[in-house]
């Protein structure tokens, strides 16, 4: 399996793990909360739907494609956390689905765009 595609795949999950930190932590719920069970219990549908994105988009395709993949996986990843937490019982209110959007239009889309524009300087220089 090509590099590339593993490093991407796991960015994409931990960055995930960071966002649901981030949120329990901004909350108050101490990262693993009662039970030590808190950050699973936070992560799991947007990890499950980040997983279910890279199958939908064909992430493996091209990993490092803010727009093809990037954007594809922050859709999936958001509507499809967003559905599982409610299916779940967990909630949605339209403050926490604004907030998490744009967080992890930053994360899952973010970091692709930042390697896309060093790949494209370094390919720059090596040609000029």
């Amino acid at each position: 399996m090509n590099r590339h595609i593993v490093l991407a795949f796991v960015a994409d999950v931990l960055l995930v793990v960071v966002f649901a930190v981030i949120g329990r932590a901004s909350h108050d719920e101490g990262v693993l909360g009662p039970g030590g069970s808190g950050l699973v219990q936070t992560s799991w549908p947007f990890l499950v739907a980040l997983i279910a994105g890279w199958l939908v988009t064909l992430a493996w395709r091209q990993p490092l494609a803010p727009v093809r993949t990037g954007l594809g996986l922050w859709v999936i990843t958001v509507v499809g956390g967003m559905l599982l937490r409610a299916v779940s019982g967990q909630g949605t209110a339209l403050a926490f689905i604004i907030v998490a959007a744009v967080t992890l239009l930053v994360l899952l889309v973010g970091w692709r765009v930042v390697v896309s524009a060093l790949t494209r300087a370094r390919a720059h220089r090596v040609v000029g």
